[in-house]
């Protein structure tokens, strides 16, 4: 009898989309390790770099909760992925004037040339990642890889701020 993709999947896992989700998972920490060795050359984190790429692409500032929900990963605590980037000197942060609450951030100029000294290191790193695959088939995972977690990004990252006085309950408007 000819064995299926799925049969054969059975024995070893619960479900085919088992299966998927345990080599995604594989696949990202054989990718990972990589990106991890190029970013601890420079005493960072893929969350900082990725941070600091955020506020450079801005031109300007962005309110801390801003950041957050705008990492590729979760950042459980914004404050102090920023506390050890101004402890370099490579953002500053502002209250505003207006709003104490809000904290703006904009990346300095050691920020910036941290990150330019960084670029060619960076883009071998995604050669070594992904480099062997074919664009067609990059193009392909893209696609694949957006359509598998669209359904699960469909709630903003950002952590809500609520009163005392204010529902636990975030309003529609919150969640866009």
């Amino acid at each position: 009898m000819k064995q299926t993709a799925f049969n054969r999947a059975a024995r070893s896992f619960d479900s085919l989309e088992q299966e998927a989700y345990l080599n995604l998972w594989r696949t990202y920490d054989c990718l990972k390790a990589i990106e991890e060795e190029v970013f601890a050359r420079y005493g960072l984190s893929a969350q900082q770099y990725n941070a600091l790429r955020l506020l450079q692409a801005a031109s300007g500032v962005l309110p801390t909760l801003a950041i957050a929900a705008k990492l590729v990963s979760r950042a459980p605590d914004i404050t102090r992925l920023l506390d050890r980037l101004e402890a370099r000197g490579l953002v500053q942060r502002e209250r505003r004037a207006d709003n104490r609450r809000v904290v703006q951030v904009g990346i300095t100029p050691a920020g910036k040339s941290l990150l330019q000294a960084m670029s060619a290191d960076v883009r071998r790193c995604g050669q070594r990642q992904l480099g062997h695959l074919a664009n067609p088939d990059l193009v392909a995972l893209i696609a694949l890889l957006k359509e598998s977690r669209a359904p699960h990004e469909t709630v903003v990252r950002t952590p809500l701020i609520q009163s005392s006085k204010t529902s636990k309950t975030p309003s529609p408007t919150a969640l866009r």
